[in-house]
């Protein structure tokens, strides 16, 4: 029975290796990439042409273009929701650090009216199995990669580049600035892509306490490894895991920097292909203070950035939303729109992303009665409070709950995604 189907497998091989020596691969090629990540996948198994066809690297790039893909019913744009609830949480300088976990979802939406959700997806468990954090943070996400640091409260050092649609991770080798190297220190981390050598970049800033200054580091993907680039100019404070944002083949974080008069804030820039680093300014009345929340965004046209500037303090708590419309352009920093409290259970707004449809994703978090201390709040009761993931309509000044879960979960991030074979050849991938 064994050698029957063994002549019957090797009679399908040979008749599709026939059609594709009678098609010309232009064709078969052509009809490969219009077609979705998964079915590609399998199309890997079909023979030995098809797979060496696919797992080019000139093929990943093409299958990533736009250009090539028929239009859908469903919009192709998705977002990454990760969750994570335990009985235990605190905030430090505007970030949730989850404790005792006891639940962590991913789960992608389709960025459409209803919000409706595509699928979950599992992180592999082994590298769970070694982290000094109780849970991952999402850096960043880019062309369909995601990448994830263990970096949220203890000094971790284990980063990953995840492409699940695909199912391969790549575990980053230990970078060249740690505690037992350096001594203490704060660190924030990029992720972005080099359009000219077709290479994806993880850069970390390292602030040092000893001497007061930050260096950075490189990881590439082509390389497999780090590379120092020394001090950072302009030179800025870090307060731990800033947030960033990829547009224009740059990455952006907003800073403190000292001056001759005080503290002042810009966004720090660097030129993934150039390696060099920059500054650009912040809107002009955004004045330091120790208590302010910046994060930065993506524009909902992917062409420039926007700037989510917060304050939850007990008697003066608002998120003001600014958009850049012209990118590096100072006096086009616009003041969007000013939020406070919520509804009249008084719910806190926490601005997550822009959409493509230019309206804003917010969690809207139940106010806590816990204790507070220069922004440090422990809450042992947070599980319980109210949470609702809504999207924002800047133009109506209106909000859409999204109906997505929320109840429990401490710690929510919301990123863009979409479905690419990046990493399929890749050959430090590691396939789970």
């Amino acid at each position: 029975m064994g050698s029957i189907q063994g002549i019957a497998q090797g009679m399908q091989e040979f008749k599709i290796e026939a059609i594709s020596c009678t098609f010309p691969q232009e064709i078969i090629q052509e009809i490969l990439l219009r077609l979705p990540v998964k079915s590609v996948i399998k199309c890997t198994s079909v023979c030995k042409t098809w797979r060496s066809m696919i797992i080019n690297q000139s093929f990943i790039r093409t299958h990533l273009s736009p250009t090539v893909h028929v239009n859908n019913l469903n919009d192709s744009h998705l977002f990454l929701i990760h969750r994570v609830a335990g009985t235990r949480s605190s905030t430090m300088f505007h970030k949730a650090i989850v404790n005792d976990v006891q639940e962590e979802v991913y789960s992608l939406h389709y960025d459409n009216q209803a919000f409706d959700e595509y699928s979950k997806i599992e992180f592999p468990i082994a590298p769970k199995q070694v982290l000094y954090n109780q849970h991952l943070r999402v850096v960043g996400t880019c062309n369909g990669l995601i990448c994830l640091a263990d970096d949220i409260f203890r000094y971790g050092y284990d980063i990953f580049i995840w492409n699940p649609a695909i199912r391969k991770l790549v575990t980053l080798p230990c970078p060249g600035v740690t505690y037992m190297t350096h001594g203490g220190y704060e660190a924030s981390i990029g992720f972005g892509f080099d359009a000219n050598t077709n290479d994806y970049k993880v850069v970390r800033l390292v602030y040092l306490y000893d001497d007061s200054t930050t260096v950075a580091e490189v990881y590439s993907i082509a390389t497999g490894s780090w590379t120092s680039l020394d001090f950072v100019s302009p030179s800025c404070i870090l307060r731990g895991r800033e947030s960033q944002a990829f547009a224009n083949g740059a990455l952006h974080w907003p800073v403190p920097r000292r001056t001759d008069y005080g503290i002042e804030y810009i966004i720090l820039t660097f030129d993934v292909s150039s390696k060099l680093f920059r500054e650009m300014p912040v809107p002009k009345s955004l004045i330091f203070d120790f208590k302010l929340g910046l994060q930065l965004s993506v524009s909902g046209d992917g062409k420039s950035i926007a700037l989510f500037s917060m304050d939850d303090r007990c008697e003066d708590r608002f998120l003001d939303i600014w958009v850049m419309k012209e990118y590096g352009i100072k006096e086009s920093w616009t003041k969007l729109i000013t939020l406070g409290p919520q509804g009249p259970e008084r719910l806190l707004p926490r601005a997550l992303c822009f959409r493509k449809s230019g309206e804003v994703l917010l969690m809207l978090c139940g106010a806590r009665e816990d204790a507070s201390y220069y922004d440090y709040t422990i809450d042992n009761y947070h599980i319980q409070s109210k949470h609702e993931l809504v999207s924002l309509d800047l133009v109506n000044k209106t909000v859409q709950n999204l109906g997505v879960p929320g109840e429990g979960y401490q710690y929510c991030s919301v990123d863009s995604f979409k479905e690419v074979l990046v990493l399929l050849d890749q050959t430090d991938a590691v396939s789970y």
